[in-house]
């Protein structure tokens, strides 16, 4: 499979902590068996290795690059496994944030606001109490076990600079993702909160799957029209959804 070529500072990168990325080769990012040959293809495109080139040269150069594993969300929900499709649009962009879900944090750390008005929202439309959400922290690893897909658009960022990898490749291989849940998968719910992610309706077939469309639940529009994310009640929408569907899968 052709990669970006490698280079020396695997090793040192690593010491520096492993909440950043350490390595441009797909090889350390290990991904469910059903993503396997999806993500073979796109890392041996021309588009895939480009992707690989610019990691590496960013790196290289000595940019700060998050989360660790960039494919997380692949790796921890197999393509057979998910219920629900959550979409993000980059990682955060702060040191120990990122842990390669969208919206999820590392345990330990703050909530940041869009999360915290998700786990609002979910107590308003399911009754949950805050205390039994993931702790500690925002850490969302337990739904993406339980085939919640946490798929941000771009799949990496550099620290303090938001969307600084947009457009570089990664929307190709998502892009791609999204369109196998959509064609192979079992029917589920895709969540799209806000314009970009809402932007991806076009690849769902949405005879097969129920797409939820909302603002985004960032402050700056969870409360404003044309559909406010707090009071959308997504959340027990998509649990009558799949209990009609019979589609076994957990509760968030």
């Amino acid at each position: 499979m052709p990669q970006a070529q490698p280079t020396d500072m695997g090793t040192d990168r690593a010491l520096e902590g492993p909440d950043q990325l350490a390595s441009a080769d797909p090889a350390d990012w290990p991904v469910a068996a059903g993503w396997q040959g999806l993500v073979q293809d796109f890392f041996a495109s021309h588009k895939g290795v480009e992707l690989l080139t610019f990691l590496a040269d960013r790196l290289g150069a000595g940019a700060v690059v998050f989360p660790p594993s960039p494919l997380r969300a692949l790796e921890l929900t197999a393509p057979d496994a998910v219920r629900v499709v959550i979409l993000g649009q980059d990682p955060y962009h702060g040191r120990g944030q990122a842990e390669g879900l969208a919206f999820s944090v590392a345990p330990g750390v703050q909530l940041p606001p869009s999360l915290r008005n998700i786990f609002k929202e979910l107590q308003r439309d399911l009754g949950t109490p805050f205390p039994s959400f993931p702790v500690p922290g925002g850490s969302l690893t337990l739904w993406a076990r339980r085939g919640v897909l946490l798929l941000n658009t771009c799949l990496t960022v550099e620290e303090g600079q938001p969307a600084s990898h947009a457009g570089r490749g990664w929307e190709v291989l998502t892009d791609a993702i999204i369109g196998q849940v959509s064609r192979t998968g079992q029917p589920c719910v895709f969540m799209l909160w806000g314009a970009h992610a809402q932007s991806k309706r076009a690849i769902i077939d949405q005879k097969r799957h129920l797409v939820l469309t909302a603002n985004h639940p960032s402050p700056l529009s969870a409360l404003r029209p044309p559909v406010p994310f707090i009071g959308c009640g997504h959340f027990s929408r998509a649990r009558e959804w799949r209990d009609e569907h019979a589609v076994a899968a957990p509760s968030p």
